[in-house]
């Protein structure tokens, strides 16, 4: 049975629409109000025009467009009163205090990746805070560490880290659009991850501004909220301006492969194998699979598995794991490529182009309508299991159906649930996205691919975890649960989703979320709820 609220797909947009017309009608605020509010907070002499931008800018379109990855959510009348477009620390204080003082959410976005988009959208009247000016990177060669700002994007983040040399990395994501200040707070995963575990495994201080426009480090805000914020999510506990991070070595050799397999080459075979041995393999060696519909050279509709692999090593020893663990692959040395750790990251997203300056390009490349969901894995599916999705793929009326297969154990095995609010660790083979695209535009089409993804999200039910059915919070799903669109949200209604993302470590973050922000100003439809006060 699907996890998720009541509300249909057609009513959700309905209702977001009839809240957010109600509360502009009755809000008797306007961006004059906070402007004005926001003049008189700034501690510098900032041309305000440069900062803020209101719907009566003529670029405040671009500006809001900029940043959204999903066109499904482009149109969305759920527009914000004000962007505030931060310079300085007192710009964002400001933002902070102008918003409680006119009643106003705050979303923040570093990167505007939320896949359901609420670092831009609110059915109340919000400020979007958007940090593309906190950018800045500073690499510690010496001590291997760097303090890089909330608003970079990973492409940023490893062009400078690249900059000072090949063999030291992050294990952060491979998508360079990526803001940093999201991908850090839900956990953040890359190919690294079976080696060096996730990217908020590897910060070791964050400076943050809180509820009450207080700027604190690691030591100021204590150990239980330096905790939360490195996998807790985004947008409950304050603005994090910054991370400390560590950096990791990597050899100056790499190899990676692509092995692309059809039905008709034994995929659904080699994707079963897979599931036995990809949390199993070398630390060093990660294979992803990734599932897609594609046309057979006869023209016909089929599947294809791609599997991805990334090596910390070179390709004689490659070939020896792999002979040794998954021989059905049949990899071969003309498969393999011997690259440097910076150039993998880049030919992943430009094949043929190897420029450190293509990861500064903030435009992202593939924007489209998409749904997406997730799941873990902690028993191999069998055959028949695989065979029901391949037939839900080659569905005629869906567009572009995928799924991303990534294997844990390595270094995942090591890491305590308790060790920071990601819980999902040993026990888990690997992890699913589903995602559905398309281009049709229109209602009609978003429905029948939004309604075709949670079917097959359905059907996956007896093959995925259970008791709670987990979830990755940085592929944020709101079927699987929502705090209440007033705010007023209990303890009760966001366990629903809360265990999925945390299990056990979401009473922690609750607790967590009363001591530093018991009114609840950091909030939106899936953030940390404080308990009540009595």
């Amino acid at each position: 049975m699907i996890e998720m609220i009541s509300l249909s797909s057609s009513m959700l947009p309905l209702l977001f629409v009839l809240l957010f017309s109600f509360s502009w009608v009755t809000s008797a605020h306007t961006h004059e109000d906070f402007i004005e509010c926001f003049s008189l907070y700034v501690e510098d002499s900032t041309d305000i025009s440069k900062v803020i931008y209101t719907q009566n800018d003529s670029s405040y379109p671009s500006v809001l467009h900029f940043a959204i990855r999903n066109l499904r959510f482009n149109s969305t009348t759920l527009k914000p009163l004000v962007i505030v477009t931060p310079t300085n620390v007192s710009h964002i204080q400001a933002a902070i205090r102008c918003s409680q003082k006119n009643n106003l959410q705050i979303r923040i976005r570093s990167g505007g990746h939320d896949f359901e988009g609420l670092s831009y959208m609110s059915v109340l009247p919000f400020v979007i805070l958007d940090l593309i000016n906190f950018r800045s990177v500073t690499i510690d060669v010496t001590n291997k560490t760097a303090w890089v700002q909330a608003g970079a994007t990973v492409g940023e983040l490893y062009y400078h880290i690249a900059k000072k040399g090949r063999t030291l990395a992050f294990p952060a994501g491979i998508c360079p659009t990526m803001g940093v200040g999201g991908h850090l707070s839900g956990g953040g995963y890359g190919a690294l991850l079976r080696k060096y575990g996730l990217a908020a495994d590897n910060v070791i201080d964050a400076e943050l501004i809180d509820a009450n426009g207080r700027v604190l480090d690691r030591i100021s805000m204590g150990e239980d909220l330096f905790w939360a914020l490195r996998g807790g999510g985004g947008n409950s506990f304050g603005v994090v301006i910054a991370w400390k991070i560590k950096l990791v070595e990597v050899p100056p050799t790499l190899t990676v492969f692509n092995v692309l397999r059809t039905l008709e080459q034994n995929a659904t075979q080699l994707i079963h194998r897979w599931q036995y041995i990809a949390n199993k393999l070398h630390e060093d060696l990660m294979i992803t699979t990734y599932i897609r519909r594609v046309n057979s050279s006869q023209g016909n509709p089929t599947i294809q598995a791609t599997f991805a692999g990334f090596f910390l090593g070179g390709v004689d020893k490659l070939l020896q794991l792999m002979n040794e663990s998954f021989p059905e692959l049949g990899l071969a040395k003309d498969d393999c490529l011997e690259t440097s750790w910076i150039e993998a990251i880049i030919l992943n997203r430009f094949p043929g182009n190897t420029s450190l300056e293509l990861l500064l390009d903030r435009t992202p490349r593939f924007v489209t309508n998409y749904k997406a969901k997730s799941d873990y894995v902690k028993e191999p599916m069998p055959e028949i299991a695989l065979e029901g999705i391949f037939e839900r793929f080659l569905e005629e009326d869906i567009e572009t159906p995928r799924l991303l297969l990534v294997p844990y154990g390595g270094k995942m095995d090591q890491i305590s649930e308790s060790s920071s609010p990601f819980p999902h660790r040993a026990g888990n083979i690997y992890k699913i996205e589903h995602q559905v695209s398309w281009s049709e535009e229109g209602k009609e089409a978003s429905k029948r691919h939004v309604d075709w993804i949670r079917r097959l999200y359905s059907y996956m039910t007896p093959y995925v975890s259970k008791n709670p059915r987990e979830a990755y919070i940085n592929y944020r799903d709101l079927d699987i649960g929502m705090n209440s669109l007033a705010g007023n949200t209990s303890y009760e209604q966001a366990s629903i989703w809360g265990r999925k993302y945390f299990k056990n470590n979401f009473d922690k973050l609750v607790r967590v979320k009363t001591a530093v922000d018991p009114a609840n100003f950091f909030r939106n439809e899936q953030s940390i709820p404080p308990l009540p006060s009595w």
